[in-house]
């Protein structure tokens, strides 16, 4: 058996990520487009200079979203930093050109050094079926089709394809080349059995969005590593994202976060609602998926999930709810100098690969 390119013998990896919101700041304006990308530069800025490993931006068609093209915003953050891979999280395979995106994180590639991956999901939102012309009730055949297209246009630089939601090619040139032998291709997940068998059988790295309980992940990085195995492909990667905060103590953590991300909880997330302070404290505990807390405290918590579910690279999502640039700036450096070293001491080894 053979180890993947995807699937490099490697050391735990952190990064953080951002899907760039607009959420209303603590003057009750929500942050404006073009102020909201100057502070993301930033914390790539900050997250590269201070070690981390991966910098991520999602892709939203909304208007309360400040980024639609995730490799345009990677394209400027590799102007600015040196060595920190960048991904998109995700990009909204289903409603992409495949090849149009694989020119476009190749470039991303030559531009950075071969720092660059793709992430592809089907996204939790859907306004860019309507909008790029997609049928809604293709959801599922639109992703399966352009996966297929996608991982052949990596594999070579004449591709002959026929799928059933695009043109074919025959022996179509697809440039640029990436400087890496293969560009990185993640699957992000977000609880469906069927999603990560797929990436598994296909021998590709997952994702999965940690925002239930944690424990009932378990089977779903087990179904990854068994499909995988199955296909005859070594242990794919697997990565863990979360949303995240983390100060000098607990108390200053979740002071400081609840108010914003009760803010982004009733604006961002499904059936929105009201978040409590009680229900923060709990989630943020011990078994809970939040990392709202001191730096031993998220030290505590991604060793548990990697114990847990094998996965070797956490990603935190970062700033939500209007935190303050301040307040974040400051969370990335505290995850990069005080959690990432002791993660990576507690996990060195061939347990880590």
């Amino acid at each position: 058996m053979t180890r993947s390119v995807d699937d490099p013998a490697t050391r735990f990896e952190i990064g953080i990520f951002t899907f760039g919101e607009l959420t209303a700041d603590d003057t009750g304006a929500p942050i404006a487009p073009h102020a909201r990308l100057a502070q993301i530069l930033e914390w790539a800025r900050v997250a590269d200079g201070a070690g981390l490993d991966v910098f991520g931006v999602g892709e939203h068609h909304r208007a309360d979203f400040a980024v639609s093209s995730p490799q345009m915003v990677l394209a400027a953050a590799a102007t600015q930093t040196e060595r920190i891979r960048l991904t998109s999280a995700v990009s909204v395979l289903s409603s992409a050109d495949p090849v149009r995106l694989f020119e476009e994180f190749a470039t991303l590639d030559l531009l950075s050094g071969g720092r660059a991956e793709i992430a592809a999901g089907r996204g939790a939102y859907v306004e860019s079926f309507p909008l790029f012309g997609q049928e809604l009730g293709r959801y599922d055949e639109y992703f399966d089709d352009r996966l297929g297209l996608l991982l052949q246009v990596r594999e070579r630089d004449l591709v002959t394809w026929q799928g059933t939601t695009r043109t074919p090619l025959r022996d179509a040139g697809v440039w640029p080349r990436p400087l890496q032998e293969r560009l990185p291709v993640w699957i992000a997940v977000g609880g469906t059995p069927e999603s990560a068998a797929r990436a598994g059988s296909l021998g590709l790295p997952m994702y999965l969005a940690i925002l239930g309980a944690p424990a009932r992940f378990q089977a779903l990085a087990a179904l990854h590593r068994d499909a995988a195995a199955q296909a005859g492909h070594s242990i794919p990667r697997l990565g863990v994202t979360s949303h995240f905060h983390v100060a000098a103590t607990t108390q200053a953590a979740r002071d400081t976060f609840f108010p914003h991300y009760a803010r982004y909880f009733a604006q961002n997330m499904p059936r929105g609602g009201r978040l409590d302070r009680e229900t923060l404290d709990a989630w943020a505990g011990p078994g809970g998926a939040l990392f709202a807390g001191s730096p031993a405290e998220i030290v505590d918590k991604i060793l548990w999930e990697h114990e847990m579910l094998g996965h070797t690279r956490f990603l935190a999502q970062v700033g939500l709810g209007g935190l303050s640039q301040r307040d974040t700036l400051r969370s990335i450096e505290l995850l990069a100098t005080e959690v990432l070293p002791q993660v990576r001491a507690s996990t060195a080894g061939p347990a880590a690969a």
